[in-house]
Formats: structure tokens, sequence, C-alpha cells
């Protein structure tokens, strides 16, 4: 199904229901979506930059190669960028395949590479001003199994 980077919120319901429909005849479905957290209320927003072209390009091979690795049955990747707020709907991971052990692996290893490798740029803003997300180490340490 692919892959879509957009700075429009989208309905996660539709998405997963969408999803599972075209994926009918798979074993196991896979969902997954990330939110922006509060971080204890210090939060106020976070903006995601990207490059047009290159971000969907690098998402998309990464797809293709979850696909590949886990004979997916069908795979689906929406990432938003532009301002957010606490609460909202960052990006979902969909995966399905014959077999449940095969889409939660897709999954993972897919949110694994959004949180690390995929070429988005985040900046926090809260009550101290703004600042860039930087990469945490868990993040990279959890690309090792791959």
């Amino acid at each position: 199904m692919g892959v879509r980077i957009d700075p429009a919120p989208f309905d996660f319901a539709a998405e997963a229901a969408g999803f599972a429909e075209a994926a009918r005849g798979a074993g196991a479905i896979v969902t997954f979506s990330g939110l922006v957290r509060d971080e204890g209320g210090r939060l106020s927003g976070m903006e995601i930059e990207h490059y047009p072209g290159m971000t969907e390009r690098a998402v998309a091979a990464i797809e293709a190669e979850a696909v590949a690795r886990w004979n997916l049955a069908a795979s689906l990747v929406i990432h938003r960028y532009g301002p957010l707020r606490p609460g909202e709907t960052i990006m979902m991971v969909a995966t399905a395949a014959r077999h449940r052990a095969d889409a939660f692996a897709a999954a993972e290893f897919l949110m694994d590479y959004l949180k690390s490798r995929a070429p988005f740029w985040k900046k926090e803003f809260g009550a101290d001003g703004a600042e860039w997300v930087a990469a945490r180490d868990e993040d990279e340490t959890a690309l090792t199994r791959w």
C-alpha cells in the first residue's frame, strides 16, 4: 500500500480499516500509531521538517526492504510533518502477513527505522524555548537487532 508523507492529520481507525480491507486474506495484521508526547506537560508542540522527495524515497526503500524480508502481503507507512501538538498522531505503521511473527517483526523494523534513520528533523517547543531533538542511544541500539 506504500508510503505517505503528509502534513495533514489522518484518521487512524479509517486508515486501519482500509488497510485491513486491502490486506484481506492475510493471516495477521499489525498496526502502530505514534503520538506527540507532552513530556509531563512541558511540551507545547513539535515541528517536524523533511526534504520532500528525499524523505519519500528513503522511507519507500526501507518499506520495500520490509516487504521483501518478511514476505508481507501489504504494508503502510504514514508520517506527518509540520507543526504538531501533544496528543496528535505523528505516524502510523501497518503490516500484513501470512503469520503474526512476520507482521510484528516487520512493523518493529519499520518503527525502529523511522525513529532513528528516516530523514526527519524534530524541534520541540516548550516554556523554555525551542530545542532540536537529538538522536538517542537506545534508538540506535534498537537497530542492531535487524
